[in-house]
């Protein structure tokens, strides 16, 4: 099984980042919730709160964001119809049918790229619908937990990433690859 994180390695960009300034422009007002997501994000990146924190403290405050979406499905179509373009040529030449995707970006963008990408198979941060809460987010070793927990047993062959945060996932892999704006290098 080979398997893929997605933002900066098979999408040239951070698709969250993007998502939210596609949000942004169909409604100004959620700027407002800029400054709350701003703060989890520094703070983890600091050291000052654990992953599982960052869901505690913060997701929920971004509950009044999420509530703000009405067309999950929908919002996701005419995003991707806008950025599918941005997924990067070096995937097509690669692609196997046991292809996983992972990523920190919700299972419910992913569903909408993986299904046109024809990639059947992915892990991504649980949003649930009906609440608007954050139920899980796959990050760093949650990358690697919810891996064993759909996948148990199962080993990875080939690991395309950008990032050392994936350091968990690149230690289950046989082989690396760092992918970048010049390149893929094969680190492990």
């Amino acid at each position: 099984m080979n398997v893929y994180d997605f933002d900066n390695t098979l999408y040239d960009g951070e698709s969250g980042l993007q998502f939210f300034v596609f949000y942004l422009r169909k409604n100004p007002a959620l700027l407002r919730y800029l400054p709350r997501a701003a703060v989890g994000i520094l703070n983890y990146k600091r050291g000052l709160v654990t992953l599982d924190q960052v869901a505690e403290r913060y997701a929920a405050q971004m509950k009044p964001f999420f509530e703000s979406i009405k067309d999950i499905p929908g919002d996701m179509r005419e995003f991707w119809d806008k950025h599918e373009h941005s997924i990067r040529p070096f995937y097509k030449a690669l692609q196997r049918p046991d292809d996983l995707v992972i990523s920190a970006g919700p299972e419910q963008s992913l569903r909408e790229i993986c299904g046109r990408l024809g990639v059947r198979h992915y892990i991504g941060s649980v949003i649930n619908e009906d609440t608007r809460t954050f139920e899980f987010i796959c990050f760093r070793e949650n990358k690697v937990r919810a891996f064993r927990e759909r996948w148990p047993g199962q080993g990875i062959d080939d690991f395309y990433t950008d990032s050392m945060n994936d350091k968990p996932l690149m230690d289950l892999a046989q082989r690396v690859f760092m992918v970048g704006k010049k390149g893929i290098e094969r680190i492990k």
